[in-house]
């Protein structure tokens, strides 16, 4: 029974689906009909012009947006905790050319305008420390707790102060979306960002991720760091076919809810083990060693989260009966 991650869920059918019918020839890396839709699909999503290019892992689609965004000599403003600090071995350096990643406290992974001042405040100006060039925001964050809008408008006026670009890592902001019940303009602040990461793999798709530039000329500057990089596929029509059946129908909204349902279902069950509020998919508890083996020992699968805690991650074809079989199994504990 899963709840490792939300990577190791199935493919939606409805994806396969759009894959096996882009499966005929067309134009060559994203240059087909079905690349060619995706600004529009999206600029009708978010209300606003937008350009948006296909990338087959959030590691490369977060480092592109930075890279474009940040030279080599500048640094990026990120919690302590955001995926591009802690689970991507380095790329965010490796895809800059050496701009720093500058790290900000902040509870539940979540940043505030204090933790960003306090960051920027002992930098002097001049060419010897490094000067912030970029704000990076996770939605929702690595604990599983989305940005109110008000939060974010804080948060871009900040860093419109500061002179910083920003960009959201939204891996998971579907669920991110379904917790908050509002617009996904309103969710990343889409007028007052420079780019978004807008997950697909953990959601439903198979590889491929869609990054959004609200700036369209910085779509032209990606466009060529992700043939450096090698990210340019030959039939990227592939990855696009899986960006806009995910946008059919609002199938990405669907999937986020069902997951968060089953995250709520576990919260409950957890009541007072619960290390932080439960706002998308992942419900981090205390647990003991002793009843983390009982759990695995029941046929349970998640990570251990420190000495005395587990992450469990919910997915969008969660099973009901798992996951009533995992809530009564944490209850009983």
């Amino acid at each position: 029974m899963q709840f490792m991650s939300d990577n190791a869920a199935p493919v939606h059918p409805r994806v396969w689906d759009a894959m096996r019918a882009a499966d005929a020839t067309d134009a060559p890396y994203d240059a087909d009909a079905l690349s060619r839709e995706l600004d529009g699909a999206f600029a009708a999503l978010f209300g606003r012009e937008c350009a948006v290019l296909w990338v087959a892992t959030g590691t490369a689609a977060n480092c592109l947006a930075l890279a474009a965004l940040v030279p080599p000599h500048g640094g990026v403003i990120c919690h302590r905790d955001a995926h591009i600090e802690t689970d991507e071995c380095g790329a965010p350096g490796f895809y800059t050319h050496g701009a720093k990643l500058m790290l900000a406290e902040g509870e539940g992974a979540k940043l505030t305008p204090a933790a960003i001042e306090a960051v920027i405040a002992p930098i002097r100006d001049g060419v010897h420390q490094v000067q912030p060039h970029a704000l990076s925001l996770t939605q929702a964050s690595e604990y599983g707790l989305a940005y109110r809008p008000a939060e974010l408008a804080a948060l871009t006026a900040t860093a419109r102060r500061h002179g910083l670009a920003v960009h959201v890592d939204g891996a998971r902001f579907a669920n991110a979306v379904a917790f908050l019940g509002c617009t996904p303009a309103e969710a990343c602040a889409a007028p007052d960002i420079a780019a978004l990461t807008f997950g697909c793999v953990k959601n439903g798709g198979m590889g491929a991720e869609a990054l959004v530039c609200f700036d369209p000329a910085l779509a032209g500057l990606i466009r060529l760091r992700r043939k450096r990089a090698g990210h340019l596929q030959s039939k990227g029509r592939f990855l696009a076919a899986q960006i806009l059946a995910m946008l059919e129908g609002n199938l990405w909204l669907a999937n986020a809810r069902a997951a968060n349902a089953a995250a709520v279902e576990l919260a409950v069950a957890a009541g007072s083990r619960l290390l932080h509020p439960v706002e998308a998919n992942e419900v981090f508890l205390t647990v003991t060693p002793a009843e983390r083996a009982a759990l695995r020992a029941q046929g349970f699968a998640f990570y251990d989260w420190g000495e005395s805690g587990a992450r469990l991650v919910t997915a969008w074809n969660a099973n009901p009966d798992h996951v009533a079989a995992l809530a009564r199994a944490i209850t009983s504990l």
